[in-house]
């Protein structure tokens, strides 16, 4: 007999609510839940694979151990032992630095990858932590950070009620959004023309995305934060500056002035390779809009300037009065977020408060370049130990970081490593444990991470629609257990762990004049906490602590888990509002729009005005149907245009000899693929573009459908030496290659 239940879907920012159909104990369909208070029955293809996703038959089912050179099934208590003889005696002989944490993205995605990670961290006390961050959106965080004070306090566009939407290097239609959780970003901005709003879209490729709007620029790669600069100016040069009520709240507009002076429209077209009049039409559009937003993405990111771009998106945002302000940038309050602190300073934020031992590499919001992580293992040096152990949870870096052959062979050389990973990838082959944890259908989930970039305030909460096949651990046990192995105590009860968070954050709380709980007793508060498990217990903590939360009593209408529960659907929270100046953690209080460390940096942007790329320069892409690399393993998710081909325009194709269809080879600093060609004017000239994500010819995976069509891995044409200074991001766009047609035999 068949039965439905609701579950948020993990695959991608959107966090789209799902009906499931289940048979027994399988999932068999999934539709779009049209009750949803967020996505109201809105979802994509990889939405509807997800019973596909779920019963992945490469999906590992019990631990693997390495036992004379081969990985083979055990159980989780000799899992576990593995774990605490392989990471203690690294961490007691060379000290905590020498063992590395690497977490990617899935972690985002579910709900004790928001919970547990922190305290593996916290708890081994290194500072050798590497993640999916600084090959994606590091430069939003360190650019809200320095502007801000808080890494976290990202802003997002209003998408419902904007008249003016400016996009760069976003691709919304394929990736559904990213730093901005959206269900429908599509519709949304279709809606926005059908009201009369203006979309304008900045890519190199006539994207799907860009065929919507009604102006596309096809700006040469790299080039965004020369022409945000020169819009800049122009808001500046023409008098076009209108803070409106952000007034207050804002300091170094005289020299934000003076430091963008030499970036004329003029100065920056070449660069750029757009016209100065159009650089002033954009800046003057922005400015006579009733409401507006400016939103960078991965395209402005992943660039040499990744930093100085976002820090310039929000500049433009602020200069035109749209920051905070319905129809602009607003910032998000998340449910579980904890109770509004007043406004006033803080602490600021700071950068490379530590280096990496290799490279030198400063640390930004705790985290090492991903691109080290290889140096990091194999080199040695006198200023430390290198890293002997490796914890890896939801990452693959052998395909999503530069360079993965030296990361491949520095993997080889670890006294030891553990993956937690639903596969044996490209990069957990190398591990001496694996833990598996059990597929999305018999999890709860909750978006810790989403909600605090959501256009809309919500809360939803998923609890396993499936139980717990015999023989599986729960993802939140799996990541107790293993902080408490890493950290030596090993053998405790895992529910230890989630007590230990309650009684401390608790504990915290009661003494913060803020807080709805200050003055009461730590325990009288845990005996109140609902749910059927210890990670319950913590949301039903986080809910009644947060901004819309009951306050374990003070305000009875306010949110508890209990109260969520009787709430399939979700709890609409409303439309964001203006939140400022409480959301500023800055040693001034304000926003503060030239922060030291970005002036620093603006003589490097100054002097690529006079440099040109001399021939082919690489960009990425991505696919509606696909966003971590393991989503090659899904029949239903690859296929059609979701291919690891070679995109070229027709002139450069022409000019090379390269014909459609027949294959490639590119090459770069890092190595070289061969790739077939698809010739297309939706790519500018001078440019080429490459997939992420694949490659997927590497001996001992168990990846069986992704292995029949590998493609080819374009992190491999990068060395890592790329890197934006500030926040250590890859450089992944805009990066030279050579190609050279293969001759048919």
């Amino acid at each position: 007999m068949s039965r439905t239940a609701l579950r948020i879907c993990p695959l991608c920012e959107a966090t789209c609510g799902l009906t499931l159909t289940i048979e027994g104990t399988r999932v068999t369909g999934a539709r779009g839940d049209r009750d949803d208070v967020f996505s109201q029955g809105f979802i994509c293809p990889k939405g509807a694979a997800f019973p596909a996703v779920d019963g992945d038959p490469d999906r590992l089912r019990s631990p693997l151990v390495r036992r004379d050179g081969e990985l083979r099934e055990a159980t989780w208590e000799e899992a576990f032992d593995a774990v605490a003889a392989g990471i203690r005696p690294v961490v007691e002989r060379h000290g905590p630095n020498a063992v590395g944490v690497v977490l990617g993205n899935p972690n985002v995605h579910t709900m004790a990858g928001g919970l547990y990670p922190p305290l593996l961290v916290g708890g081994l006390g290194t500072r050798s932590l590497f993640t999916a961050s600084t090959v994606d959106q590091m430069p939003k965080h360190v650019s809200s950070g320095l502007l801000f004070g808080d890494a976290g306090a990202i802003p997002v566009p209003d998408l419902d009620r904007t008249d003016h939407l400016l996009l760069i290097g976003a691709n919304p239609l394929e990736s559904n959004g990213s730093l901005c959780t959206a269900p429908d970003f599509p519709g949304k901005l279709k809606a926005l023309k059908a009201r009369g709003g203006t979309l304008t879209v900045i890519d190199p490729r006539r994207t799907r995305t860009a065929k919507l709007a009604d102006r596309h620029i096809a700006i040469r790669p790299g080039a965004d934060a020369l022409l945000l600069a020169a819009m800049t100016h122009v808001l500046f040069e023409e008098d076009l500056v209108q803070l409106g009520a952000l007034t207050p709240h804002v300091e170094g507009l005289a020299e934000l002035r003076d430091a963008v002076r030499d970036f004329t429209p003029e100065a920056v077209a070449p660069a750029c390779d757009v016209d100065a009049g159009v650089v002033r039409a954009l800046a003057r559009e922005l400015a006579a809009a009733p409401t507006a937003a400016v939103y960078g993405r991965i395209g402005s990111c992943t660039v040499p300037f990744g930093t100085l771009g976002s820090w310039l998106v929000d500049v433009l945002n602020v200069l035109t009065g749209n920051l905070d302000r319905p129809g602009g940038a607003l910032f998000p309050q998340a449910a579980t977020d904890r109770t509004p602190r007043p406004a006033g300073p803080g602490r600021g934020f700071r950068l490379g408060r530590w280096h990496s031992r290799v490279g030198g590499h400063p640390e930004a919001k705790g985290e090492l370049p991903l691109s080290a992580l290889a140096e990091e293992i194999d080199t040695a040096t006198e200023e430390g130990e290198p890293i002997r152990a490796l914890v890896v949870v939801a990452a693959n870096p052998v395909l999503s970081a530069p360079d993965g052959n030296r990361l491949d062979k520095a993997l080889e050389s670890l006294d030891f490593m553990v993956s937690v990973d639903p596969y044996l990838n490209e990069t957990s082959r190398h591990a001496d444990v694996v833990l598996p944890p059990p597929p999305p259908s018999q999890s709860p989930h909750h978006d810790f991470a989403f909600n605090t970039l959501a256009v809309r305030n919500q809360v939803r909460y998923s609890r396993p629609a499936v139980p717990l096949e015999p023989g599986r651990m729960a993802e939140t046990e799996i990541l107790a257990r293993l902080t408490l192995a890493v950290t030596g105590m090993h053998g405790a009860d895992p529910s230890a762990v989630d007590e230990l968070v309650v009684g401390q954050t608790l504990g915290k709380a009661v003494k913060e004049p803020h807080s709805p709980v200050h003055g009461r007793e730590p325990k009288e508060l845990a005996a109140q906490l609902t749910g059927e498990s210890g990670p319950e217990r913590r949301l039903d903590m986080m809910l009644r602590l947060g901004p819309y939360g009951d306050g374990f009593g003070t305000r009875p209408d306010g949110l508890n888990l209990a109260r969520l529960l009787e709430s399939p659907h979700g709890i609409d929270l409303g439309p964001l509002g203006p939140r400022l100046p409480q959301p500023l953690k800055t040693a001034s209080g304000r926003i503060e729009l030239l922060p030291q460390p970005i002036a620093g940096d603006l003589p490097r942007l100054r002097a690529s005005l006079e440099r040109r790329p001399d021939g082919l320069v690489l960009v990425g892409r991505r696919h509606l149907r696909s966003n971590n690399s393991w989503m090659h393993n899904v029949p239903a998710l690859t296929g059609g245009t979701n291919r690891c081909t070679l995109q070229i325009h027709p002139e450069d194709a022409e000019r090379l000899g390269v014909r459609d269809g027949a294959p490639v080879r590119v090459t770069g600093a890092g190595g070289e693929v061969t790739a077939p060609a698809e010739v297309t004017d939706g790519v500018r000239r001078g440019v080429v573009s490459l997939p992420h994500g694949w490659g997927h010819d590497r001996p001992g995976t168990r990846l069986s459908h992704a292995a029949a069509d590998p493609g080819v891995n374009v992190n491999q044409l990068l060395d890592g030496s790329l890197l934006d200074p500030l926040s250590g991001n890859a450089v992944l766009n805009g990066v030279p290659v050579r190609l050279a047609a293969i001759p048919a035999l």
